[in-house]
């Protein structure tokens, strides 16, 4: 058994869209090989972790349902804990629903106790407009992420962030974003592997969302230039990750010692 823990980001860091980065393929076979927990992560609310796994395995990756944790399956988390079975006006696809009724959240857009936003490809104005007045009359206003964009085939697409930054200035009201940078998000997957920040590394293309949620986890954090991130925009930000690397297929056949002799510390 290793002594490290791993969480790692999705995209970027294991795929490109529906490809497979190299590499990815053996350092989740020898992460299995040594009985090293992991938790595949991802900011992105739309897909349940069938849909992920599904997805990952077109790309030849077989990453089981249990091993994916999403903010989705974190705001379902984080909204059981403050309000048990309570209700919720939603903005987003299945993933997110999903995760809210097996959280035993009923869903309605009649006086619901929040209204919760996450990431669509189809943002509705009749639906945007309904969380604007049910905020104005006393929802919570909760959000899955802050990303203000997401990727696709034809270019950027606008994202959580955007239509929640929509929102909150037709309301006043911010909302509580509960997926990375927000290091709740690390500590409820490391919850549910039963694992510790102190042994707990984070790998993520992103110096904004993964490194930074991970220093402030308490995580040892590495940064992979496979992503949006690269070594001259790291620099501009004043935290650091524990370590950078070209792309996750340097840490394979060092996993159990990712810090050793050759490590490429920032």
């Amino acid at each position: 058994m290793s002594r490290w823990t791993y969480l790692t980001d999705m995209d970027g860091v294991l795929v490109h869209e529906e490809h497979l980065v190299p590499g990815a393929d053996e350092f989740l076979a020898e992460l299995r090989a040594n009985d090293t927990p992991f938790l595949v992560l991802t900011n992105n609310s739309i897909y349940t972790p069938r849909d992920l796994r599904a997805r990952l395995q077109r790309t030849g990756l077989d990453v089981p349902e249990e091993r994916i944790w999403t903010s989705a399956l974190a705001t379902a988390k984080f909204l059981h804990s403050q309000r048990p079975g309570g209700s919720a006006f939603v903005i987003g696809e299945a993933g997110l629903t999903t995760a809210l009724h097996e959280a035993g959240y009923v869903l309605t857009d009649r006086d619901p106790d929040y209204v919760v936003l996450g990431e669509t490809r189809t943002y509705s104005f009749t639906a945007i407009t309904r969380a604007i007045r049910l905020i104005e009359a006393g929802a919570k206003f909760i959000a899955t992420n802050p990303d203000a964009t997401g990727p696709s085939l034809e270019g950027s697409l606008p994202a959580t962030g955007s239509i929640a930054a929509l929102i909150e200035r037709a309301t006043g009201r911010q909302p509580y974003f509960v997926g990375k940078p927000n290091p709740l998000m690390m500590r409820s997957a490391l919850r549910s592997l039963g694992a510790h920040s102190e042994g707990t590394l984070m790998i993520g293309d992103r110096m904004d969302t993964d490194v930074h949620s991970g220093i402030e986890a308490g995580l040892q954090t590495v940064l992979v230039l496979t992503g949006i991130s690269t070594k001259e925009s790291a620099e501009r930000y004043p935290y650091r990750p524990t370590m950078v690397v070209d792309s996750i297929a340097d840490l394979v056949g060092r996993t159990q010692d990712p810090f050793g002799d050759g490590a490429v510390l920032s």
